[in-house]
Formats: C-alpha cells, sequence, structure tokens
C-alpha cells in the first residue's frame, strides 16, 4: 500500500539511481533527461496525492516515451560511436523503464486503497505485458504478487440469485 510517506522515498530513491547510474557526467543531455525524468515521477506522485489519476498516468507514459525514444539512440550509437555514450544512454533507458514499471505498480497500489480493484488489476497487468525483458523479471512478478493480493483485498462479487 502507499502511505504518503513512500511518495517521498520513492522519489528520492529513483533520483540517488539516477544520479548514481549517470554520476561522473558533465552537464550534458544526460543529466537534462535525468532532471526531465525526476521531474515525472514527482508530478506523477503528486497527481496521485491529489486523486489526479489521469495526469499521473500521463506522467508515467512520458517517462515511457523517454525510454523508446532512448532505446533508439541506443541501437543508433551502439553502431556509430564509442560504447561510453551508449552505455550511459542504455542506463538512463534502463532507469527510466524501471521507474515506469515501479510507478504502474504503485497505481495499482493507489487503486487497491480506492478500492477499485478493476483498476488495479488493470494497472498490474500493463506491467506484465509491457515489461517482458528478462531484466524486468522482478517488476512483473511483483505486479503478478500484487494481482493476487487484490484478490485477498477486493471484496467478494455477490453470486446472482438462483430465484426468479
Amino acid at each position: 500500500m502507499i502511505a504518503p510517506q513512500s511518495f517521498s522515498s520513492r522519489i528520492a530513491c529513483v533520483t540517488a539511481l539516477l544520479l548514481l547510474t549517470l554520476s561522473g557526467c558533465a552537464q550534458d543531455s544526460y543529466e537534462r533527461r535525468v532532471d526531465v525524468i525526476k521531474t515525472h515521477v514527482e508530478d506523477f506522485y503528486g497527481h496521485l496525492k491529489n486523486n489526479r489519476v489521469g495526469a499521473a498516468v500521463h506522467e508515467n507514459e512520458q517517462i515511457e516515451v523517454m525510454a523508446d525514444h532512448m532505446a533508439e539512440t541506443v541501437l543508433k550509437r551502439s553502431h556509430g560511436q564509442g560504447t561510453t555514450q551508449a552505455e550511459r544512454e542504455f542506463a538512463l533507458m534502463k532507469t527510466a523503464r524501471e521507474t515506469a514499471a515501479q510507478n504502474w505498480i504503485a497505481l495499482g497500489q493507489y487503486f487497491t486503497i480506492k478500492q477499485q480493484p478493476e483498476k488495479a488489476r488493470a494497472s498490474y497487468r500493463r506491467v506484465i505485458d509491457t515489461y517482458t525483458d528478462p531484466t524486468e523479471r522482478v517488476y512483473r512478478e511483483q505486479a503478478m504478487r500484487a494481482l493476487n493480493d487484490v484478490e485477498i483485498a477486493s471484496e467478494p462479487v455477490p453470486s446472482p440469485s438462483l430465484t426468479p
């Protein structure tokens, strides 16, 4: 479940991960993109905190779009430029994808708290269906466990009456 303190701790964790991933970089496009991702993450949790789910989803989609663009750049750079640039780009892309997966899981937790099990299920399925790379297994497994947990947390659906 998402506690109010976890918003700040998740943002701090993502920020630390991003900074560690790109430590040693000069003020360049990578640092600017780290800042953009950090802003999207902060906005994502801010929107959730204020019950603006659509806006939170949009922020997370923006992180995924950035990751997709970085994947294209990694492919281009791996063919023609030095490996250091491609490695940095790959690390940032991986971090963006992991961040987005964590955000979808947090959204599922949000829906569970709000007693909206169908939306929680959809959020967890999003992770399971989208994050299929072997390195993203941990997020799929977490989403699968959470999907099972939704059944525990959700109210039973009344069965239809047999009387006419």
